[in-house]
């Protein structure tokens, strides 16, 4: 804490300020210990404190400094700052006014978690495309490391295809629920974020583009597995098309119809799914039916052979 304040201290007064590093080291302390906020974070939020104190702009105070490195993302570390390379591999469904955008992106070497602030101020990303995120702070939420784009952030879209590599994750279990905001969904054609009542949060009102989902709950008998199911899936368990899932609700006048008949063909049944799990989510990339007896059927069966 003492190094830190005394680093902060050290610029300011480079640039002509003097600033007591007793009160920078109190103004961590506070951040750090009674707020929990994240050692970098704080740096930072400390830093704005005083440049807007003394009036100073904030390219003034970082020219010169020490660029981010570029890094992979199995190498990301708790309190740093990284420049890092990957590829959008989802985009999740936010209601946090001070957040833009939520999602999962990858490299070669794996995913992560990153958080987009609003007041960053950058350009929304898109899933599936690549893009160098600069100056992003990393921190640790729940035992995982997370990324987050701030004001000291920037995107750059790359023109490559990045490939990524995951920790393929099994679960076999029943589907006990399928949660709202599945089914027949409407996406934003301008950075696919789910609609909220016909509204995305960046874009506002907007004509939406038709998509399936599945917020899928498993259950093995141990443990509860939030899994997302994405349309090429969706299609394949249902047995149901984009096109017929489109005309069922405009049929019906309603979309609650095809969430209805997703769970009156999966609830109950046990699937074996594949994915890389992020926090609660277990993102799918394979899915099949497996069998499972009832359990009075079982006992029917062993008491037949034990007859036998």
């Amino acid at each position: 804490m003492k190094q830190l304040a005394q680093e902060i201290s050290a610029r300011f007064s480079e640039l002509g300020v003097e600033i007591p590093i007793g009160e920078i080291e109190e103004r961590l302390d506070k951040m750090i210990n009674k707020f929990k906020v994240p050692r970098e974070e704080a740096r930072r939020s400390v830093v704005n404190y005083f440049l807007k104190s003394y009036n100073i702009k904030r390219n003034e105070f970082y020219i010169g400094q020490s660029e981010s490195p570029l890094i992979n993302i199995s190498d990301v570390d708790d309190g740093k700052w990284a420049n890092i390379r990957g590829k959008i591999v989802q985009l999740w469904d936010n209601t946090h006014e001070s957040i833009s955008q939520v999602g999962l992106i990858g490299d070669e070497t794996g995913t992560i978690k990153f958080t987009i602030w609003e007041s960053a101020g950058v350009s929304s990303v898109e899933e599936g495309k690549s893009y160098l995120l600069k100056n992003v702070v990393v921190n640790e939420w729940n035992g995982k490391f997370q990324l987050n784009v701030n004001k000291s952030s920037s995107i750059e879209t790359l023109d490559e295809e990045i490939e990524v590599g995951n920790a393929t994750v099994e679960f076999n279990g029943a589907m006990v629920d399928i949660q709202s905001g599945s089914g027949l969904i409407k996406r934003c054609p301008e950075c696919n974020r789910a609609l909220t009542k016909g509204a995305c949060m960046e874009h506002g009102k907007v004509d939406g583009v038709y998509d399936l989902r599945i917020k899928a709950v498993m259950d093995d008998g141990n443990s509860i597995q939030d899994a997302i199911l994405k349309r090429d899936l969706v299609e394949e368990i249902t047995g149901m098309t984009l096109e017929s899932a489109i005309t069922l609700a405009a049929d019906a006048l309603d979309q609650g119809v095809v969430l209805e008949k997703m769970k009156d063909l999966l609830v109950g049944r046990y699937y074996s799914v594949k994915g890389s799990r992020v926090d609660r989510y277990l993102i799918v990339e394979s899915i099949s039916p497996i069998f499972a007896y009832d359990l009075s059927e079982l006992d029917e069966l062993i008491a037949a052979a034990e007859v036998v």
